[in-house]
């Protein structure tokens, strides 16, 4: 129905246009014997009516789009994950998702696209259609990549659209329970004992618990090998088989396996403890003062999203968020909540942007795409 309406509208513009132009030749022929001053006269009333009804074709050309962006949503909405099952990402688009389809009547959808640290499923939301059916949500990788990688196949202001920063999540370094290591100091200690013996996975090159890991390294001056995995979901079950050592990741995907005795956790990477682990101390408490990195995932839309759709797809997740049983819930995961306007998500992008490439420059850090 939309699309016949707006090949109404635009068949309507084209026909007014059409005769305004033929009235106004026949009128302008029709008058050119006519005295100078007379005829400058009818040409400015001409050109004025000719204003008059320009103006309105563009007011009902607002108003069509205008009646489009308040009907959505009217179909499915899918929000691009760009990493494997049962990640933080994961987690998030998938409890958010079942609240806004729950008030929205319209099916929001995980669709998992894994892969180069978060920039497969980047580019494909970069290049979608800007009409807010196809949002991503993305982690601290977001604003990494770009100082970490040579060249991205996006931009990473312009391509996207910020709309909501949900939540901050400190990554948690879990160790597999064979390793004797029960406090940071230990495992500082046997992998200074055994150089280039002790392996860490991660959810790929460039992202937070990849990145987390070697500022842990670099500040403990230790050699340990980095295995990348697609997603955060690979990388954990990679730790809980034994394949991997250690790991630093999100509560939300750790936690369950702590509790259950099949990960042990060591320490968090935030400068504060998180409420759903209050037992677990800080690396900077137990071992590196200074050692801060804290983690966030926020929602984007592709670049040239309309504003009233940026700002209704904000208010929704806003108030998803706010939910109770969802605030509980994330806070159990580790999470905690938050939530940032599309104005105050791209202030903080920008603060990441500018922070992160010195770091990397130190530690000497550059990947390839």
């Amino acid at each position: 129905m939309n699309k016949e309406c707006d090949i109404d509208q635009d068949f309507l513009e084209r026909t007014i246009f059409f005769d305004l132009t033929i009235k106004i030749f026949m009128l302008t022929m029709m008058t050119v014997h006519l005295h100078p001053l007379r005829f400058i006269s009818m040409l400015c009333m001409l050109c004025m009516l000719c204003m008059l009804c320009m103006l309105c074709i563009l007011s009902a050309a607002n108003a069509q789009v205008n009646l489009t962006q308040n009907a959505y949503p009217n179909r499915a909405v899918r929000i691009v994950v760009p990493s494997s099952a049962g990640g933080g990402n994961d987690l998030l688009a998938r409890l958010l998702g079942v609240k806004i389809s729950e008030h929205w009547g319209q099916q929001v959808i995980a669709d998992l696209r894994p892969g180069a640290a978060g920039i497969l499923g980047s580019e494909l939301v970069a290049k979608a259609a800007p009409d807010g059916y196809t949002l991503l949500i993305v982690s601290t990788g977001y604003s990494l990549n770009p100082g970490l990688y040579s060249k991205l196949p996006y931009d990473t202001l312009n391509d996207f659209a910020r709309v909501n920063l949900i939540a901050y999540a400190p990554n948690v370094l879990v160790v597999h329970p064979s390793l004797p290591s029960k406090t940071v100091k230990q495992l500082i200690q046997l992998a200074k004992s055994r150089p280039n013996e002790l392996n860490y996975g991660s959810s790929g090159p460039g992202t937070g618990g990849h990145l987390s890991i070697e500022l842990f390294k670099h500040l403990a001056g230790l050699q340990i090998i980095h295995v990348p995995y697609k997603g955060a979901g690979d990388a954990t079950t990679a730790v809980v088989s034994g394949q991997v050592q250690m790991l630093m990741s999100s509560p939300g995907a750790v936690l369950p396996f702590v509790k259950s005795g099949r990960l042990r956790a060591l320490a968090v990477g935030s400068a504060q403890r998180v409420r759903a682990m209050p037992d677990v101390p800080t690396i900077a408490e137990a071992a590196l003062p200074g050692y801060d990195v804290n983690g966030y995932y926020g929602i984007l839309a592709p670049g040239k999203t309309p504003p009233a759709i940026v700002q209704r797809v904000y208010t929704e997740f806003d108030r998803a968020i706010k939910i109770p049983d969802v605030n509980k819930q994330l806070e159990a995961w580790g999470f905690d909540p938050a939530s940032l306007t599309p104005e105050q998500f791209t202030d903080y992008v920008k603060a990441e942007l500018q922070k992160w490439p010195p770091v990397f420059k130190s530690a000497g850090i550059k990947l390839n795409y």
